[in-house]
């Protein structure tokens, strides 16, 4: 039985859904915690520039107020590092979506004469099981968070906290060899690598949450001292 995704559900050019919160959404904390990487918009001169990173997501730290941050690092000289340096705005999409595209029903081959022939040819075994995954509850959102990133003071307690936190999230045990030596050997290569980077912190202001078939929802995250004045209604924690 063939499946066809939605490619409009609602309108969501403005705020949809909106609702202040103190805290992430359950379904985008779920997200971040699982995930490996994330995609960071960054912008200057309006020319938009994206970058895939790994983060580390943190829903609170001694630096923070309590409010969630994601953590990053860059090359001092990278095109992301000039951008934020004159515009600290960001744009971080993440998602829980198996990355593979399913074969469709209009599926071509091409021709020798350099024309395409409509064929239809059944999905893979492959194809079916990850669209059917994207359409369960194991795989489900995307969300689009939007923040200001700052730079950490080189040399800084605060530059070392951060730092040693993202290198802690980001050592992976090694499928092959012995696993303490690989993991050390690695960790001490990515903390050289990390010596000079500079550590990028974005405080989370919003984010949007749409699902594969294109509900949107739009959630304001306020200060402890609730200082967010949007007129929608305020949740306290999700």
């Amino acid at each position: 039985m063939e499946q066809q995704i939605p490619l409009s559900h609602e309108a969501s050019a403005g705020d949809t859904n909106m609702r202040v919160t103190n805290s992430l959404p359950t379904e985008v904390v779920q997200c971040l915690e699982n995930a490996r990487f994330l995609h960071l918009a960054t912008c200057h001169d309006n020319v938009p520039h994206v970058s895939l990173m790994n983060y580390t997501y943190l829903p609170s730290s001694p630096y923070s107020n309590s409010l969630p941050e994601i953590v990053m690092t860059t090359n001092p000289a990278s095109k992301k590092m000039n951008n934020l340096a004159t515009n600290p705005n960001v744009s971080l999409l993440v998602h829980d979506w198996v990355s593979h595209r399913p074969t469709t029903t209009t599926q071509s081959r091409r021709l020798s004469n350099g024309h395409s022939s409509p064929s239809r040819e059944p999905p893979s075994s492959l194809a079916a099981l990850l669209f059917n995954l994207n359409t369960s509850a194991v795989s489900s959102i995307s969300a689009t968070i939007n923040g200001s990133a700052r730079l950490v003071e080189r040399g800084s307690e605060e530059e070392k906290y951060y730092r040693d936190v993202h290198l802690a999230n980001n050592t992976f045990d090694s499928a092959t060899g012995p696993a303490e030596e690989s993991s050390s050997t690695r960790e001490d290569d990515e903390r050289a690598r990390l010596h000079d980077a500079r550590v990028i912190v974005v405080g989370i202001k919003d984010v949007r949450i749409a699902d594969w078939k294109g509900a949107v929802r739009d959630w304001v995250i306020s200060s402890p001292d609730g200082g967010v004045s949007r007129g929608v209604p305020q949740v306290n924690g999700i």
